[in-house]
């Protein structure tokens, strides 16, 4: 049986937040306030652009009047943020793997879609993908189930499995009523028994596998 998989990108598919966390200390430098750390910024990262620039604001106390200035800043320096990010290890051998059994694969993300194309070339992920959604196609953002929805309506038919790393993509999966496969070594700020989830792993070494006993039981 061949499935529709969609994938968020942050936290999941790629640990980009070296990147990210340089932008934003870009961004406060200009403001002459000191840097947020790393695990700061994986921490703001989840809800899209907008909302890691207020989280950002909030940390360093600058006022909301300055967040729409901030913002463009940020999301136009976003596209070039790629030197530091990397794909999860066993991340492309499991791709290929999956494309290899026939499946359908999607990205879901609430990064935008001009810097999630961006990467995704950067990391020769790109060619392994059908459909591609990011913060901006829609008017909602995930944790609303309108984009993740729409991804898989870009797939077209079958079964539907979303893996993702976060309490953002549980919520979104539970509300569209999908499977849905937590990758535990991202970005999450939940314990995995505080985040609903079908099947939880550590390795995408694990994923192929995980998807052929998902599928095998759905028959």
């Amino acid at each position: 049986m061949s499935a529709r998989i969609v994938f968020d990108l942050d936290g999941t598919l790629i640990d980009s937040a070296p990147d990210i966390h340089g932008i934003a200390n870009a961004l406060l430098e200009g403001e002459g306030l000191p840097p947020i750390t790393l695990g700061e910024a994986r921490n703001f990262i989840g809800n899209g652009a907008s909302a890691f620039v207020a989280r950002v604001r909030a940390a360093r106390s600058i006022p909301e009047s300055e967040h729409a200035r901030l913002l463009k800043d940020f999301v136009g320096r976003y596209d070039y943020a790629v030197d530091l990010t990397v794909c999860y290890p066993g991340v492309i051998e499991a791709l290929d793997a999956l494309l290899e059994r026939g499946h359908r694969l999607g990205v879901c993300t609430n990064k935008p879609v001009s810097p999630c194309r961006s990467v995704l070339s950067h990391l020769g992920l790109d060619i392994r993908f059908n459909t591609v959604w990011g913060g901006d196609s829609l008017p909602a953002h995930k944790p609303d189930p309108t984009p993740l929805i729409a991804a898989f309506e870009a797939l077209g038919t079958g079964a539907q499995l979303f893996v993702g790393d976060s309490d953002v993509d549980a919520e979104a999966a539970e509300r569209a009523e999908v499977p849905f496969l937590l990758f535990t070594e991202g970005y999450r700020r939940k314990p995995v028994d505080e985040m609903p989830h079908d099947v939880a792993f550590s390795a995408f070494s694990e994923l192929p596998e995980i998807v052929d006993r998902i599928l095998s039981h759905a028959e």
